[in-house]
């Protein structure tokens, strides 16, 4: 039987974003990193770059990623030259060789929080090393209080061609009480100049079941969403990692959970979901919605969720390559001081057997809402259904996903859930493991 919370949102990741479990890489396994670097380069494979930006106006009560608010220019400056380093540390490897990037992405923090003399001098010491040239898709995250018109003209120069406005919500009460650094004025002034600039593609984030939030107030927030008439939206339902200001303040003084339920949560986005359909948007994943108005493409997740690879540069980034996953080190200073001494700042690391590659690429796909399997067959020489059928079959008689003709799709109702029951496809020895 499948198990699916159906209560409050409690303190623990939800949002299963690889496999396996976050908790099982150790620094023993950095050897699987190097050797993966040496390998001869696979140039036919895609490439992608992730830039970890970790500065921000003010922290939010939800954020769980690794954020400064008290970096001065001098040190963000510093911080920069280590993100060249490290892309040039790569480009010396025999697995980089010849290879040139499909796809970067900036994430955060919030990088438009850097200046745009900075960005440019960021970029051009990337390039550098590593080939933008036929760079398909360059996502650039964006607070919308940290941007001007001519901030957005430079990014459009850097190459920049999705831009993600980090929304979350258009109510002022909700954004305070969540501890955004912007408000919705900011929203609209940021959104005109990024229409005037004109990306080719313009993602707006929002956030379901923020604290403070009612069911007229997301409504109210998705019908100004559709007026913006983005190209893409995505739509997270607020989970509580461990390390979340709103997390440590219920586990210290042993507080109820201020957020909105599973049910009411998925409720909200079913319902957001059904007004962006009946506006010309289709469903493109768990997440997001595109305009059927102009082509809408999303290479970073479509390469991540093939296996493609991507190697964060930053502190305490993520990288795939080769079939390890490995992190970098988690601190400011000793992520600066590795590079210094021309070292890759290595944390920890985990080398895949194909049966957890099989099993990472099968549960990111299942978020796209339907399996080839075809693929899988072709890749890895196996029938997923029958390899899982036991789970599968669970998930078919709660009526979360059936097959159709080659394919397994996952329902409205699965979808909305898909991330409470990933968990059943991971081996069993590391189901009872914390993910993070």
């Amino acid at each position: 039987m499948i198990n699916t919370p159906e209560t409050k949102t409690e303190v623990g990741n939800y949002f299963v974003s690889n496999y396996p479990p976050f908790s099982l890489w150790q620094p023993e396994y950095i050897p699987h990193v190097i050797e993966a670097l040496n390998q001869p380069p696979r140039i036919e494979d895609p490439l992608g770059l992730y830039l970890h930006i970790p500065f921000c106006r003010k922290r939010c009560k939800f954020c769980y990623f690794k954020v400064y608010t008290d970096k001065n220019a001098s040190e963000i400056e510093r911080y920069l030259d280590a993100l060249i380093k490290e892309n040039e540390i790569y480009s010396r490897t025999p697995a980089f060789q010849g290879r040139q990037l499909r796809f970067a992405y900036f994430g955060g923090g919030t990088p438009s929080y850097i200046s745009e003399k900075q960005l440019h001098y960021l970029v051009e010491g990337l390039n550098r090393y590593v080939s933008w040239e036929n760079a398909e898709e360059v996502t650039f995250e964006c607070e919308p209080g940290t941007l001007r018109k001519s901030k957005l003209e430079t990014l459009k120069e850097i190459g920049v061609t999705r831009l993600s406005l980090g929304v979350e919500h258009f109510n002022d009460d909700v954004l305070g009480a969540n501890g955004r650094a912007h408000l919705s004025p900011e929203i609209y002034e940021a959104y005109q100049w990024a229409r005037e600039v004109d990306f080719p593609q313009i993602n707006i984030d929002l956030i379901a079941g923020m604290m403070g939030e009612s069911e007229a107030m997301w409504r109210d927030t998705v019908r100004k969403a559709i007026e913006l008439e983005p190209d893409s939206v995505t739509i997270y339902q607020m989970e509580l990692p461990y390390n979340t200001v709103i997390s440590r303040e219920m586990i210290e003084k042993g507080l109820d959970s201020p957020i909105a339920d599973w049910p009411t949560k998925r409720r909200w986005v079913d319902y957001a979901f059904e007004q962006f359909q009946a506006r010309g948007y289709r469903v493109a994943s768990a997440y997001t919605l595109a305009t059927t108005k102009k082509p809408c493409r999303f290479i970073y997740t479509d390469a991540l969720w093939h296996g493609g690879d991507m190697i964060g540069l930053g502190v305490s980034s993520f990288s795939h390559f080769g079939g390890v996953h490995f992190q970098n080190a988690h601190s400011f200073e000793e992520y600066v001081r590795l590079l210094d001494s021309d070292q890759l700042p290595l944390l920890r690391a985990l080398n895949l057997t194909p049966k957890q590659k099989l099993i990472r690429e099968m549960i990111l796909q299942l978020k796209t809402g339907a399996l080839d399997t075809a693929y899988f067959r072709r890749k890895f020489g196996v029938e997923i259904w029958d390899e899982f059928q036991p789970v599968y079959e669970s998930l078919t008689r709660g009526n979360l996903l059936g097959r159709n003709n080659g394919t397994i799709e996952l329902t409205r109702t699965g979808l909305l859930q898909v991330d409470s029951f990933l968990s059943e496809f991971f081996e069993p020895e590391l189901r009872p493991v914390r993910y993070a």
